[in-house]
């Protein structure tokens, strides 16, 4: 892992409720190395608005490419401890949810958090 790699988030979704999600591949030129990240956010009215922001939130760090890889939904419900990952993007795409889980297992060890194919 590169330290501009490291500087960003692996995980950056909304506490609650259900939204949109994208998975992004984030690329360090210069060390030639990437990590793949999800963000999720209830305030976007599009996955690109997601994608846009966290472009915003990333530039400052330079070197990095971002790739969105695809999205879906999140439904994250704290309470419960739980997390689903399920559907599509029309702009990107499905992502790869199984991948998406897995980050999201990292960053919420005590979840249980599942993905589907199912839902829009």
């Amino acid at each position: 892992m590169s330290e501009s790699l490291n500087k960003v988030p692996d995980v950056d979704i909304d506490g609650h409720g259900r939204f949109k999600y994208i998975l992004i591949n984030v690329f360090d030129e210069a060390n030639n190395v990437s990590k793949s990240i999800v963000r999720g956010y209830a305030r976007a009215q599009w996955h690109n608005d997601i994608f846009d922001e966290t472009g915003e939130q990333v530039k400052p760090i330079s070197g990095l490419q971002l790739k969105c890889l695809g999205g879906g939904r999140i439904e994250h419900d704290p309470d419960k401890k739980t997390i689903k990952v399920f559907g599509y993007s029309q702009g990107f795409g499905k992502a790869d949810h199984e991948v998406s889980v897995n980050i999201l297992k990292k960053y919420y060890p005590d979840y249980s958090i599942t993905w589907s194919d199912d839902g829009y």
